[in-house]
């Protein structure tokens, strides 16, 4: 009997297992840049809030514009479905950790209201901020097209794991270049973490790709799907379709590795993996301005059949300026995230985003979060 054809596995990584190794060029990080553009819109910090209700609300979307980054607001969360929706944040907030699935559930079940779309891109707006919104597939049709007219800025089309070909019993589901036909801003589609999918999407003629399926503090998919790539091979794929599209078409089309980043850290690594921006759930949520008050859920909780995700306490670091820009009061690289980029971009000898995805030469290293800090981790007395 001869031996059976198995399937290889190949080895992938995530941010704890590798490191970023030192240029031969320093550079002064007061000489740095940090802006990221997408079809003419630039940000000064390559950021994204998360399209989560713990996270974007349509007052602190104008924090996130004034410090240079770009929040998205859930159009299918309670900021679209209830008239107050501070009220039901509160609700959320306070009920007990054995219930608050139950009440996800049932909070996420009222109605999307249409008038309300338009209301809340129309406050970001008369706050003077840049205004992002994420829809579902299934929803964009008719939600982005009333966004986009009351005057927002970017559409994010956004599921848990997103192709250019998706099948259903759907006699016409979403095509992208039908929806870039329909509305005039850039379109950010996610998210996935291969290559194939990633140049497919992009070759429907969007504008942003984001990477990641998992990876977010709140969410459960890997545990209950079992589905899920580490974020750095997932950039690295991602970013190597980037690339190859730029060289065919001549089009460049911006990733952004969006969950599982923590620290400055976990976000240098994500930049040097090929990010062109990041977006950032739970460091967010830690912000004192932050709707969820120190807690964060994803936004696939109220599933009916599969709820996939939990309420997680995340605690509050500090302002966002802190946790964005510092002064840090905190030893742990969870506050001044811009900061340590512009270190770290220094350290390699890159001083814009682009240039760093160049000069960068990541090295798989299991130790780097433990080697010699015994003292710290509390290994020794």
């Amino acid at each position: 009997m001869g031996i059976p054809k198995l399937k290889e596995l190949r080895r992938s990584y995530g941010f704890d297992e590798v490191a970023i190794v030192p240029g031969s060029v320093t550079i002064n990080p007061g000489m740095i840049s940090t802006q990221f553009s997408i079809d003419g819109i630039t940000l000064s910090a390559p950021v994204f809030g998360a399209a989560m209700d713990a996270v974007a609300s349509p007052k602190f979307a104008s924090t996130v514009d004034e410090l240079g980054g770009m929040a998205v607001i859930n159009m299918e969360g309670v900021q679209t479905r209830y008239d107050d929706p501070d009220e039901i944040l509160a609700e959320i907030v306070a009920t007990p950790q054995d219930r608050v699935t139950e009440l996800l559930q049932k909070v996420y079940s009222a109605p999307i209201q249409d008038d309300l779309v338009g209301k809340r891109v129309e406050e970001i707006r008369n706050n003077g901020a840049k205004c992002a919104v994420s829809v579902t597939p299934a929803s964009t049709k008719r939600l982005a097209p009333i966004a986009a007219e009351a005057g927002a800025d970017v559409i994010v089309v956004q599921s848990t794991v997103t192709t250019a070909r998706h099948v259903s019993h759907s006699a016409r589901g979403l095509r992208f270049p039908e929806l870039l036909e329909m509305v005039t801003v850039p379109v950010i589609v996610g998210n996935c973490v291969s290559y194939d999918v990633a140049l497919e999407l992009m070759q429907t003629g969007i504008h942003g790709v984001l990477v990641g399926v998992g990876p977010g503090a709140a969410c459960t998919t890997r545990d209950v799907t079992g589905v899920g790539v580490p974020q750095v091979t997932a950039t690295l794929d991602c970013s190597a379709a980037r690339d190859e599209y730029q060289r065919e078409s001549g089009r460049y089309v911006p990733i952004i590795t969006d969950g599982g980043i923590r620290t400055g850290g976990d976000l240098c690594k994500a930049f040097a993996s090929g990010a062109d921006a990041v977006m950032l759930g739970t460091p967010l949520a830690q912000a004192e301005e932050a709707p969820g008050a120190g807690h964060n859920w994803g936004m696939a909780n109220p599933h009916p059949d599969l709820p996939r995700g939990t309420r997680v306490n995340v605690g509050v670091k500090g302002s966002l300026r802190q946790i964005l820009f510092g002064p840090t009061s905190k030893t742990d690289g969870t506050q001044n995230l811009i900061g340590a980029l512009r270190i770290c971009m220094g350290m390699i000898g890159a001083t814009t985003i682009k240039d760093m995805h160049e000069v960068a030469e990541l090295i798989v290293a299991p130790a780097i979060k433990t080697e010699g800090k015994h003292y710290q981790l509390g290994m020794l007395n």
